[in-house]
């Protein structure tokens, strides 16, 4: 997969030709089977995000994460084992009419019904946050999300956060934070009643999504912002290449830092914090 340039961030542009959409739907329970449709299916079962009677907004951004993510989500709406609807929306913060095009026309080669609305988010973004815009520009289409779910009478909103933003996240808190702190697979929103994140792709691996679009022909965007393009340094990106040079020597060492979140020994925390309050060991050593 090659990229080029454009207006915000880059394009991925595939090496192929666009496969017909039945066989793009075929691949996902033939040949990445196991690398994308079993995963998702565990997360879900694993983690209880769809549950009997749900209505979940999936969050289309046009990047291959949440392109991938739809058509899961609709593989399973074939496969009745629950009763849940779907809605599948698209914000356009203030993309360039370039990359609101390719995600529109990805959408409808690919048979999302995607609601589409408008936010202004990167205007307001390049006034309030000019220098280190991209955590003000997450929390704002995180609150417009919700909102468009919450109008749709939805109770859940699915994200496209995968393996490799879970252990990223993980380490970018240990290294640049000084605590440990993770992606949970769902949790419950704190500003809008009754609402639920959900992160279905928390077992797949970033490689096996582009693997997946480049051999289907799609081309897609990272995240078409125009306002971060020439102002920030990605940490993320130094996270990534950093946990890349570390599995040259140990080739699980993404698989470790997953799994550290899960296995937390208690009896060996200095400190920990809970609902805003800080706890030491100290306050429970002479229980032991």
């Amino acid at each position: 997969m090659s990229s080029i340039a454009g207006s915000g961030c880059e394009l991925l542009i595939p090496l192929c030709e666009r496969k017909p959409l039945k066989e793009i739907e075929r691949s996902i329970i033939k040949r990445y089977r196991k690398y994308l449709w079993t995963k998702f299916v565990r997360a879900i079962k694993d983690f209880k995000l769809v549950e009997e009677g749900d209505k979940i907004a999936v969050a289309v951004s046009g990047g291959k994460d949440s392109l991938l993510m739809a058509k899961l989500f609709q593989q399973l709406k074939n496969h009745p084992q629950i009763n849940f609807e779907l809605e599948f929306i698209a914000m356009d913060p203030g993309f360039h009419e370039s990359n609101r095009e390719l995600l529109l026309n990805n959408c409808e080669y690919l048979n999302i019904p995607v609601h589409l609305f408008e936010s202004g988010i990167f205007e307001v973004v390049e006034n309030i946050a000019k220098d280190y815009p991209c955590y003000m520009c997450a929390r704002m289409r995180r609150g417009a999300l919700y909102n468009k779910a919450k109008e749709l009478g939805c109770n859940k909103l699915a994200l496209g956060h995968h393996f490799n933003d879970v252990i990223e996240t993980t380490m970018l808190n240990v290294l640049y934070s000084g605590n440990f702190k993770t992606m949970k697979p769902k949790l419950k929103a704190t500003n809008f009643k009754d609402m639920e994140l959900i992160r279905p792709l928390y077992y797949i691996e970033e490689d096996d999504i582009k693997k997946f679009v480049r051999n289907n022909g799609l081309a897609t965007m990272n995240c078409g912002c125009i306002v971060a393009a020439q102002k920030t340094s990605s940490k993320r990106k130094e996270v990534k290449d950093l946990i890349g040079e570390l599995k040259k020597n140990f080739r699980d060492v993404d698989k470790s830092i997953f799994q550290s979140a899960q296995n937390v020994n208690l009896n060996s925390i200095v400190g920990w914090e809970k609902n805003g309050e800080k706890h030491s060991f100290l306050d429970i050593y002479d229980e032991e």
